[in-house]
């Protein structure tokens, strides 16, 4: 049912582009007729910058459907629940290029807490982990019916670059989360760099599979893991950034600098396609005083990683109980596991537990993430 008020209707030529989206609420109200997104999106439509939009429920664009947000717009989701998110569907895309000078940015109405309820997910048609060579899928952790995998690794679910996505996620129970940016079965064919994930309730940003390439993420205070791969995760990621800043207390039971598993929670141990990933440069930076880490990199349950090039440090008092950690009662990562890491602060470089056959490096010179490709953020490292 479409529902449009008076308002805009009378500039809907100058904020839309082929908006007649039946199913899809984009109504003006309020005070400052703020445009109000919520619903299906059926045929193509570009938000505008400079229009005050606001994310009242979920949105979610359908397959054969293209959301394109034009650099500098501002999306402000409402804060509370878990029923808050944008998802992109499977044969849909997403369009949101912003640039260096012009970021697009994905807030909240409130900041403390951390709350607007599932941040961004795109779901793709790429392999994921199963019982089958080919073809696997699974139900989103926000809603179940909803498909991701396959067997088109080439799948593109669009383009997001030079993009900002702070004070969201949420936990819906001890097994499913919403993260800052969840990609599930995502496809190379997806463009995903200049990233920043910033105060978020869960994870920053967690790979559910696929074989996206990532590069540029910034994770900044994480309430649990900051970078997190599972269900076959097969691509590369370059130059990741993560940091809990001393003073940001929020925490859950176990979190980490990156956590990684070959199949979906270590359930499927003989599941095809597990996690076969690249991380080429990386910083992990735990500061704060009074949480304790888990682990800061933690791979295991059958994923295979190669990490070159990363610092993982700790500073004052915060600590974490392994500096690198490849075993698990679920299952331990892969031999051909290798991880070349230089302990920084006061990080312990010997607190190790390795897999059998697996490599770890520890080693004085890395340099980890360049923050040099952050400096659009603004933020001071």
């Amino acid at each position: 049912m479409k529902k449009l008020s008076l308002l805009l209707v009378a500039i809907a030529a100058m904020v839309f582009t082929s908006c007649e989206t039946d199913d899809i609420e984009i109504v003006g109200g309020g005070t400052q007729n703020d445009f109000i997104l919520s619903g299906n999106l059926i045929e193509n439509t570009t938000l505008t910058a400079g229009n005050p939009y606001v994310l009242n429920g979920p949105l979610f664009v359908k397959s054969g459907t293209t959301l394109t947000i034009e650099a500098g717009t501002t999306i402000t989701a409402q804060a509370g629940g878990t029923s808050v998110y944008l998802l992109v569907e499977t044969g849909g895309k997403i369009i949101a290029n912003g640039t260096a000078a012009s970021p697009i940015k994905f807030t909240s109405t409130q900041q403390t807490p951390a709350a607007w309820g599932g941040g961004i997910i795109l779901n793709g048609k790429a392999l994921i982990s199963g019982q089958a060579a080919t073809g696997n899928e699974a139900g989103t952790e926000v809603n179940a019916s909803l498909l991701f995998g396959g067997s088109d690794d080439a799948d593109s679910s669009g383009s997001m670059q030079y993009v900002i996505i702070e004070y969201t996620g949420a936990r819906i129970d001890g097994e499913a989360e919403h993260n800052g940016l969840t990609l599930n079965g995502v496809g190379s064919g997806t463009t995903v760099s200049n990233i920043w994930i910033a105060n978020g309730d869960d994870d920053g940003i967690e790979f559910f599979g696929g074989s996206v390439n990532a590069s540029n993420i910034f994770v900044l205070n994480a309430k649990d893991d900051m970078f997190d791969f599972t269900q076959g995760y097969r691509g590369t990621c370059t130059n990741l950034y993560g940091i809990r800043e001393n003073g940001y207390n929020a925490v859950t039971s176990d979190p980490r600098g990156i956590e990684a598993d070959g199949n979906l929670d270590g359930n499927s141990p003989t599941d095809l396609n597990q996690s076969v990933f690249t991380i080429n440069g990386l910083t992990i930076r735990h500061e704060a005083n009074t949480v304790d880490f888990s682990d800061l990199i933690k791979v295991r349950r059958g994923a295979t990683a190669t990490i070159t090039n990363a610092l993982a440090s700790t500073s004052g008092t915060a600590t974490a109980s392994d500096f690198v950690d490849l075993e698990d009662s679920k299952g331990d990562s892969t031999a051909a596991t290798s991880i070349d890491v230089t302990a920084g602060g006061t990080a312990d470089g010997t607190d190790l537990k390795n897999a059998p056959g697996a490599t770890i490096t520890v080693t004085t010179s890395n340099t980890g993430a360049d923050t040099s490709a952050f400096s659009w953020t603004g933020y001071v490292f």
